[in-house]
């Protein structure tokens, strides 16, 4: 069956929830109505049918009070109950009872009658059965004149009966009709609901089904019909708008592919200059070199036909040009030094703000720049920053006018910052060796002032002496004199070799373990005193830097060996495992490491120094006559990865 041309016919102004809600509540209530109905009929027809039975009872009950007032002694209580019972009956016929149930039609015929037999046994049947039992003496007039009102009151007690029956019949007939329509209506009712919801939800499922099947076989024309302002009314809409959205986006596709890959690769090509040129940074060399092959490189990308890097002068607050290309002489001799403020580059310095110019687009009534007169058409000026600091500036010149996109103005912003981190890592790192040079320097004084000084300060004392033995012509004296001058320079000739050495000893691959073994076997070489060597190296290596610092602990300690220790071996303990540590042990005569030697105590100092700079700990034991210990310690948590 097509119920389409009837859909538009629908009441659907109201929302589909509301308008279901509404059927369905119509539907109960009118189901609910009619049960209730039928449930009352039920009621009146067995009310009706006990009142049948009740009003038979009348009948018979007259009739049994007739006989027993014709017996010669009649049993006057059982009269008296019965009379009782009867008048009870009666008025539970007038009354009706819910309870189990009883109850007369509602006809008036109905209640006209049983006043009429109401009447006959209070006015006629009543009397006369009271007058019997109060005058026993008298029964038998008393029954001859309930004998001859009793045919009356059968005939209208029958009659109030077929009355009452009538009634129950069209009752009976009334429910069964009743039941019947009620079948009819859930039958219709059924049948409109299905209609209904036909109407309201599976026509509209289907037109969207249908809706996105077409849309599943890429006919983007295809729309739904909007019949309603329900929820499927915003359902076809809500399709319909997405159908033409698909449809707009499916036609511009292709050109949307093209804009997107075209997006992406410039975000490629953006990000591949971002890395050349943080690599490029990143290498070692100078600034300059730096700084030159940076703007080359942003010359090329960009299309720039002219650059120049300037670093700021933070005490003169002026901008001075390290790197320059493309520009004229006349140009760079003029604007080799800018304070902050003058041209534009002075300008964009002291503003703080990336400045881009097309001087095509300025008025004339503005300054003429130099390089607007060096024939470029358009400047970019960008700040080399180091966090929040401003280190200087870069320009690209263009002979052409030059936009920048957005992305392109990102890129080069962050392009300065990272040559600003590359400055200012180069000049931390100059900082940082000069600060490392100034700190070997303090130890190599402190060294020269263990050995060579004190040996100098030997000698001129010993000169002195021998000057004053030649006064005295004291020729014992002055040879004696003179053997300990040459002594003593002998001794301050292998100082100062020893520290030419220690200094020029360097690291071949980083092999500490190697270097350490190559000091052993030059210090036997020089003092005959044996080295014993016990290494573990099954950790990783130290970094270089570390190394150097362990090398020349090492090699202080060998020294104070040889100078003050009189010992006939030597222990090297190496361990180099998740800590570090090297101890150097002797058995020579030692000493009281609370005495004042300050000797022995300078070249202590150093090597503390020296472990302080790697963050180890460096312990010292030694007594008198037992021999003398130094030990390095240097915990893992404070290893520098190599």
């Amino acid at each position: 069956m097509n119920f389409a041309p009837l859909l538009a016919q629908l009441p659907q102004r109201h929302r589909l929830g509301t308008r279901i809600v509404a059927a369905l509540a119509g539907a109960l209530l009118f189901g609910l109505t009619m049960i209730l109905g039928t449930l009352w009929l039920s009621w009146a027809l067995e009310g009706a049918a006990a009142a049948i039975n009740d009003t038979g009872s009348l009948r018979m009950r007259s009739v049994r009070l007739g006989l027993w007032l014709q017996q010669p002694t009649p049993d006057w209580q059982a009269i008296q109950r019965q009379t009782a019972d009867f008048q009870r009956t009666l008025n539970e016929l007038r009354r009706g009872d819910p309870q189990r149930p009883l109850r007369l039609p509602e006809s008036h015929e109905v209640f006209r009658q049983f006043d009429k037999v109401s009447q006959l046994w209070s006015g006629q049947l009543s009397p006369a059965l009271t007058g019997a039992i109060q005058h026993p003496g008298q029964h038998a007039s008393y029954a001859a004149r309930y004998l001859r009102d009793l045919p009356a009151f059968v005939e209208e007690a029958n009659h109030l009966v077929t009355l009452i029956e009538a009634e129950n019949a069209r009752d009976t007939t009334l429910l069964r009709l009743s039941q019947l329509a009620l079948a009819a209506l859930a039958i219709a009712g059924t049948v409109t609901l299905i209609y209904l919801l036909y109407g309201w939800v599976i026509h509209p499922v289907e037109a969207l089904r249908n809706g996105i099947g077409k849309m599943a076989s890429h006919d983007f024309d295809a729309r739904v019909p909007v019949e309603s302002r329900d929820e499927f009314g915003e359902l076809a809409e809500g399709f319909n708008e997405m159908a033409e959205r698909l449809q707009s986006s499916y036609s511009t596709l292709e050109q949307r592919v093209v804009d997107k890959t075209a997006q992406l690769a410039s975000q490629n090509r953006d990000l591949t200059t971002l890395y050349e040129i943080t690599a490029y940074l990143s290498q070692p060399g100078d600034l300059e070199t730096r700084c030159h092959g940076f703007l080359k490189r942003l010359m090329a990308r960009f299309g720039a036909d002219g650059g120049s890097v300037r670093i700021r002068d933070p005490k003169q607050d002026n901008l001075h040009m390290v790197i320059h290309e493309g520009l004229s002489k006349e140009l760079v001799e003029a604007e080799h030094c800018l304070n902050a403020g003058d041209c534009l580059c002075g300008a964009a310095a002291q503003s703080g703000v990336s400045i881009i110019r097309d001087f095509r687009n300025m008025p004339r009534s503005m300054q003429n720049y130099r390089c607007e007169q060096d024939g470029f058409a358009s400047i970019a000026i960008f700040h080399i920053m180091n966090a929040s600091e401003l280190l200087g500036s870069y320009n690209l010149h263009f002979r052409q006018p030059r936009a920048f996109e957005e992305s392109e103005q990102r890129l080069l912003d962050t392009l300065g910052r990272q040559l600003g981190v590359a400055i200012e890592n180069r000049r931390l790192l100059a900082r940082t060796r000069e600060l490392a040079v100034a700190e070997e320097r303090n130890l190599m004084a402190q060294g020269l002032h263990d050995s060579i000084a004190q040996g100098l300060n030997f000698l001129n004392l010993q000169v002195q002496m021998l000057q004053d033995s030649l006064k005295r012509n004291a020729h014992a004296e002055m040879v004696e004199g003179v053997e300990l001058l040459k002594a003593g320079v002998k001794e301050s000739y292998e100082d100062v070799r020893e520290l030419l050495l220690n200094f020029r000893m360097k690291l071949k691959d980083g092999d500490l373990l190697a270097a350490i073994r190559m000091a052993c076997e030059k210090f036997t070489r020089q003092t005959s005193i044996p080295v014993r060597l016990n290494a573990d190296d099954s950790g990783p290596p130290l970094p270089p830097e570390q190394q150097l610092q362990v090398l020349f602990i090492v090699q202080e300690a060998l020294s104070n060996i040889r100078k003050h220790a009189s010992a006939s071996e030597v222990v090297l303990t190496y361990c180099n495992n998740r800590d570090f540590s090297i101890a150097i042990a002797d058995n020579g005569r030692g000493f009281d490491p609370n005495a004042k030697r300050g000797d022995q105590h300078v070249g202590l100092s150093i090597m503390r120094e020296r472990a302080e700079r790697l963050s180890a700990l460096l312990q010292l034991k030694s007594q008198p006559n037992l021999g003398t210990e130094i030990a390095l310690f240097l915990p893992s948590r404070d290893r520098i990865a190599a």
